[in-house]
């Protein structure tokens, strides 16, 4: 049996590729097999330099396969694997058992850093078999508790320990005990803005999205940076969907545990915000997985790139698919749109004049469609500060972002202990027959709602939306059940004052 094993990664998961080597004689010629791309074909080159330096002169014909020869390799993290193959057919290492092997080699034998170690790490522990990945890897896979593990600086070290003459030293499992840093911007910074900043508190209490409407220099943006700093930190499974994910996406490892934040310019494509190319990379909407993904110049966005972003919103997850496969992301995402009521930005405010027509102005309103809206919980308007707020020098008075923070943590283990025993932490997640079973609400709202749906123009999916805020807003307050404050509340997020220009 083979024992020397590589990796190759479909979505966040590792797929073992067993790699076979014969030499025989003749003419020096190396040859790779196996349904390999263009980066583990050029495997060659590094391949003979490293083990050369390394010591290992390999002659003859060199075929190497890798299998199984119907799963597409990429990357270069298999040239580790290769290298230790060829030496052990050369005869100058031997393997006693399988091992799984993760790196990509310089000329010089030297082991550089590969994307994809976090999920070797959970292969390697599910199938009980030890790791050997690049030093630079060695961080972000201390944190899986139970991999079995070894960091190498270099090829010859790695044969060292492999004909036992020197040993490396197993790598130990440790934590992330730092809590997020000072918040920067922090909500007493932010002076004005007390509605977007009460919104800001209930997104983050119950995952809400949110849209922010306002003429530019309003603050949408600063707002929504100031979001990331009353999330609570993340917890132990959420920290590992993240750094499993920056590492299926060669990002570089953070130890921290701060929440994602991903802003991502409207030029983006389809592909760069929801993932895949020919290597089904994750996007962006999975980079900010438990976090928040902000798109500025919402409608500036292409159409298609807009309508994407309705299913992972309502599903959580987001299904990649290619010629070459498809794989399921994470997409927990909180998303903070932000917009202007019209292309010039003024239609509406106070100081300036709109300059534009009325076909321009419906022809802005309307690249946001019907569904992606219903799908964003909160719609908060941001009006322009008043010359006495802007050049104010004092304190702002308001709540540090700290403060915000606890009462954000205190709603969401409210909610944790409440949705437990269904599997989920969030009411946003809150599928609608459960939310109508175990809402909880006083009688009299049921009939208040019942008033409003006259008045307002809610679907279905629209109306469990507001019932999912209302829980939220009861939940800051510590109210076991929901009265009609919180639902009177959370419908005017809906057709409110923020709403009124896509009617207008």
């Amino acid at each position: 049996m083979n024992n020397v094993c590589g990796l190759t990664l479909r979505g966040v998961k590792g797929v073992a590729v067993e790699v076979e080597v014969e030499i025989t004689g003749g003419l020096f010629s190396i040859s790779v097999v196996g349904l390999a791309d263009t980066a583990v074909k050029e495997a060659r080159e590094r391949v003979r330099a490293a083990l050369r330096a390394s010591g290992v002169n390999m002659r003859g014909r060199v075929a190497i396969n890798l299998a199984p020869a119907d799963v597409p390799k990429e990357g270069a993290l298999l040239d580790l694997p290769i290298a230790v193959a060829v030496a052990s057919a050369a005869g100058y290492v031997t393997l006693k058992k399988r091992s799984l092997f993760i790196g990509e080699l310089a000329l010089d034998g030297r082991l550089r850093a590969v994307r994809g170690a976090v999920p070797a790490a959970f292969f390697a522990k599910e199938n009980d078999i030890e790791l050997f990945l690049p030093a630079k890897n060695a961080d972000e896979v201390s944190l899986v508790e139970g991999a079995r593990a070894y960091a190498v600086s270099s090829l010859p070290e790695l044969f060292a320990h492999l004909r036992g003459e020197k040993r490396l030293k197993e790598l130990q499992t440790r934590s992330i005990d730092s809590l997020p840093g000072p918040p920067d911007p922090d909500f007493a910074d932010i002076k004005g803005q007390a509605a977007a900043k009460r919104a800001l508190e209930i997104a983050a209490a119950g995952h809400h999205n949110i849209l922010f409407i306002g003429s530019p220099g309003s603050g949408k943006t600063l707002l929504a940076r100031a979001l990331k700093g009353i999330l609570p930190p993340l917890s132990d499974e959420e920290l590992m969907e993240v750094i499993l994910l920056r590492s299926t996406a060669g990002l570089p490892f953070e130890l921290s545990r701060e929440r994602p934040f991903r802003s991502v310019h409207h030029t983006a494509s389809a592909v760069a915000i929801c993932g895949g190319g020919s290597s089904l990379r994750p996007g962006e909407i999975s980079l900010a997985s438990r976090g928040v993904l902000f798109l500025d110049e919402f409608p500036e966005f292409q159409r298609d790139v807009i309508e994407a972003l309705r299913q992972p919103l309502e599903d959580g997850s987001i299904t990649v698919s290619r010629a070459s496969g498809s794989v399921v992301y994470p997409a927990k995402v909180l998303m903070v749109a932000a917009c202007n009521p019209c292309p010039c930005g003024y239609a509406g405010d106070s100081e300036r004049r709109c300059s534009c027509s009325p076909f321009a102005i419906e022809r802005y309103r309307r690249k946001l469609s019907g569904p992606i809206l219903d799908r964003i919980d909160l719609h908060v308007a941001v009006p322009r500060l008043l010359p006495e707020e802007l050049v104010s020098l004092g304190s702002s008075g308001a709540e540090k972002s700290e403060t915000i923070r606890g009462r954000v943590a205190a709603a969401r283990e409210i909610q944790q202990k409440r949705w437990a025993s269904f599997g989920f932490q969030c009411n946003s997640e809150i599928p609608e027959k459960f939310l109508l079973k175990n809402a909880s609400m006083k009688a009299e709202v049921r009939q208040f709602i019942l008033r409003s749906l006259k008045d307002v123009k809610l679907s279905g999916r629209g109306l469990a939306r507001v019932l999912r805020v209302s829980r939220t807003i009861a939940d800051l307050e510590g109210s076991p059940q929901i009265g009609v404050a919180h639902v009177a509340e959370a419908i005017s997020y809906r057709e409110g004052e923020a709403t009124a220009w896509m009617s207008a």
